[in-house]
């Protein structure tokens, strides 16, 4: 598999993604080609929607000030956290373990990296049709079949650091499914699935990096994986009940 770092500018709201790309590409003397999957980082996506909030201004909750104060986190992000997560399940010092659109993800997906001072950016209300989107003027433009990565970052349990992760997809099959496959001595798989996506995503997130290195779109290519409508975000998420950590969550505090 070949990596492709495609460097863009500081991107601000209003900004065509997808202009910007294909000048970037220009500049960098690449095209895209047939089965390519084309990484962003959803910041990109966020800011230039115009997805990130002055969290300064927002007034907070008697429940954001608490969690807030146990938390070091600042009570108008620790408001918007509030407002936008699914579940909170707790926290530590400058994050707390929240469930958003079926991820376990710090802080709803609410990120202060590479914003504004006291500003605070947010996912996109459906990141798969952010993916779908991108992929559609993509492939409009250069007339080649591709796929599409939406990138974040997040932390596994007793791993330290971030990894990438698939937020969104578009134009391939996200799981690869082993079992009845044999392993090297014959026996057959009983539960293993391949998770392609959030492996592609964490090569693209290797070089995108976290600060200011503004690699925030990667192509990735002779990945051998066939691009296709025939597609189902929905493979990535796990039911709570045949999940292996959040079945034994027990303290859900509910925010909507």
């Amino acid at each position: 598999m070949q990596l492709i770092p495609i460097k863009m500018p500081v991107i601000k709201k209003g900004d065509d993604i997808i202009n910007l790309f294909f000048l970037a590409l220009e500049e960098n003397e690449q095209v895209i080609k047939e089965g390519d999957i084309i990484a962003f980082a959803d910041k990109i996506i966020a800011i230039s929607d115009g997805r990130y909030v002055n969290y300064d201004v927002v007034k907070p909750s008697k429940k954001a000030k608490s969690l807030a104060e146990q938390h070091c986190l600042e009570p108008g992000f620790v408001e918007l956290v509030v407002r936008n997560a699914d579940v909170i399940y707790g926290g530590v010092s400058r994050a707390l373990l929240t469930l958003k659109n079926d991820i376990i993800i710090a802080n709803a997906g609410m990120d202060h990296k590479n914003v504004p001072e006291n500003f605070a950016s947010m996912w996109p209300p459906n990141p798969n049709d952010t993916a779908a989107k991108l992929r559609n003027q993509i492939e409009a433009r250069t007339g080649t079949k591709v796929g599409v990565i939406l990138v974040d970052s997040h932390t596994v349990p007793m791993r330290m650091g971030t990894l990438g992760f698939a937020l969104g997809i578009a134009g391939f099959k996200p799981i690869k499914d082993c079992r009845g496959m044999n392993d090297l001595y014959g026996k057959p798989l009983l539960i293993t699935r391949i998770n392609i996506a959030d492996d592609l995503a964490c090569a693209a997130h290797f070089l995108m990096g976290e600060t200011d290195e503004r690699i925030s779109i990667v192509i990735l290519r002779h990945t051998n994986i066939e691009i296709t409508n025939n597609f189902d975000p929905r493979e990535l998420i796990i039911p709570k009940e045949e999940c292996l950590f959040l079945k034994h969550f027990k303290n859900e505090d509910k925010t909507s």
